[in-house]
Parts: C-alpha cells; structure tokens; sequence
C-alpha cells in the first residue's frame, strides 16, 4: 500500500560529518536510523515531462529497502513543500521494466549516505546526506518544526536550502566547469 503524505523540508549545508553530527547531537538528536548507503534512479520521459513539470518518480536501494517515490510540483514558500507518495517495493528491476514498458527510462542517478536522526517526542526527522558534492543536514518535519529546530543548530532563515539534488549537482558542475553526468561517487 502506498504511503501519501506533504513533505514540507530544507536542506543545510554543512562542513562535514563530524560538525553536522557535533550539531545533532547537541540539539539532543538520535541516531534514529544508522548510516545507510543510497542509490537513486530518477525516471522520465524521454521528453523530460516530469522534470518539466517539476515532478519526480524515483526508486531508491537504501540497504535491504527499496522504495519507489513520486514527488509533485512544490508550492512556493521558504520549506520545500509537495505531495510524497511512496512504498516499498521488493523488486526494483522488475519495476524499472514496468516504467520501460510505459515510457519511461533512467534518467538520472545519485548516490549518497544517509543516517537519520530524532529528538524523543518530537514529531520531525533530521538526516545527514554525504553526498558527492558536499554534506547537508534535511530537516522535514512541520514548517514551525523545522524553522525551531534550524535555529536551534545555528542556522537562520537565509541557510535554507530548498533545491534538489540534482539542482544542486547542476549548479555545482557549473561552478566548476564540470560537464553533468550523474552523481555517484
């Protein structure tokens, strides 16, 4: 059965591992999920129609979980705010073969390790991503969970970050000179 919820999240850049954990911990967050290596397949049209739209269907590997993702154009505000509707699935291949068989083809790849983090009792998740372009802290949690919970680790409204990876892979090749490819380790 398929999970749907609002993601309302941001992203925080970070220096690294060691200073984004000395944070968390800080702040009285938990390892809530130990660190996991994952690797993502964005799928699209060959016409890019979801991209353009501002959508996402994603299969993500995270250890012994496999998830396929659908994530809906985000509304306009200062958290990255949209419809996430997700399940685990047992097989990615075999879904991979059913978006084929539809239209749809790998279009993008990323790759990071996640370890996720939880204060007791409280409703929002903090998730460190080390990914091949830098560290970030996510926070999702409710809008006045997340402005809360960013100040209390330091950091103020213009720290947000609300573009995705493969925005932030972008502009990253970019400032580089770097061509695009995917973003693997």
């Amino acid at each position: 059965m398929a999970q749907g919820t609002h993601e309302v999240e941001i992203k925080l850049a970070v220096p690294n591992p060691r200073v984004a954990r000395r944070l968390l911990r800080a702040a009285g967050f938990r390892v809530s999920r130990p660190r996991v290596f994952e690797a993502n397949t964005v799928f699209d049209t060959p016409r890019l129609t979801l991209r353009k739209a501002a959508a996402l269907l994603r299969v993500r590997d995270a250890g012994a979980i496999a998830t396929l993702t659908y994530k809906g154009r985000p509304l306009p505000g200062r958290h990255k705010s949209r419809e996430e509707l997700e399940l685990q699935i047992a097989d990615p291949d075999a879904i991979a073969a059913i978006f084929a068989r539809l239209g749809f083809h790998p279009a993008a790849r990323y790759e990071k390790f996640r370890t996720e983090f939880s204060q007791p009792n409280r409703a929002g998740i903090a998730m460190l991503d080390e990914t091949p372009i830098g560290v970030f802290l996510e926070l999702e949690g409710t809008a006045p969970w997340i402005d809360r919970t960013a100040r209390q680790l330091g950091f103020r409204e213009a720290d947000y970050i609300t573009l995705s990876y493969a925005r932030l892979y972008l502009d990253w090749c970019r400032r580089l000179g770097r061509k695009p490819s995917d973003m693997v380790f």
